[in-house]
């Protein structure tokens, strides 16, 4: 299965065709050789492998982003309690 993930555009470097990316809260450079729209800063795409596929409209990449944050938050806890139930 492969994932895309909804980030922000917080940076664009035209010369090098990069698109810095934030990603809940990290931030990563990503290839826009991929993308037929513009895209601008501020926008929402979706980035997978280190290329920025497409653009995703704001509100959807809210909710996605929320659900990833779940599942993180999810599998945290259950790797804590595996941990404690190994003591």
């Amino acid at each position: 299965m492969c994932l895309a993930i909804p980030s922000k555009v917080v940076a664009i470097d035209t010369i090098n065709n990069i698109a810095t990316l934030d990603t809940l809260g990290v931030t990563r450079e990503a290839s826009l050789d991929l993308m037929s729209e513009e895209i601008h800063i501020g926008d929402y795409v979706l980035l997978h492998i280190g290329y920025v596929m497409g653009k995703i409209d704001k509100e959807q990449a809210k909710l996605s982003l929320e659900t990833y944050t779940e599942i993180i938050k999810t599998l945290e806890e259950e790797e804590r309690e595996l941990k404690e139930s190994m003591r």
